[in-house]
Formats: C-alpha cells, structure tokens, sequence
C-alpha cells in the first residue's frame, strides 16, 4: 500500500484555506452583528452591520452547501 503523499498534503492545503476562510467570513458576520447593536444603541440604524452580517452568513452557508454537494455527488 502507497500513501500519495502530494495529494493527501493538496488535501491538507485546500482544506486549511477554506476552514481559514470560513472562520474569517463567521467572524465578520458576528462583528456585523455586534455593531448594528452598537449603532442602534447610539441612535442610529445600523443596517451597515446587519447588510454586513447577511453577505457574510449567505457566504458561510453557501461554502458549506456546496460542500455538502461535493461530497453527495460522488
């Protein structure tokens, strides 16, 4: 038995990035979260942070669909 060690280390490297990239994205939604609550605190709107919040979850739930389709299709 052979390990492929280029692909298992590819495998690493792509899974890395886009675990990176997801806890980023999540992050950015939750700091969109917090400050709509700090601009509505202050009297304002804050639909900036919540505009922010959505682009980012839409963007985590569509990585994570998608992954979910890879894994399926085969």
């Amino acid at each position: 038995m052979k390990v492929d060690w280029g692909a298992l280390g590819s495998v690493f490297g792509v899974s890395l990035v886009v675990v990176l990239g997801l806890v980023a994205l999540f992050s950015a939604a939750l700091r969109g979260l917090s400050a709509r609550e700090v601009a509505r605190e202050g009297g304002g709107s804050g639909t900036t942070g919540l505009s922010v919040a959505v682009t980012c979850f839409a963007a985590c739930a569509a990585v994570v669909l998608f992954g979910i389709y890879l894994i399926v299709a085969r």
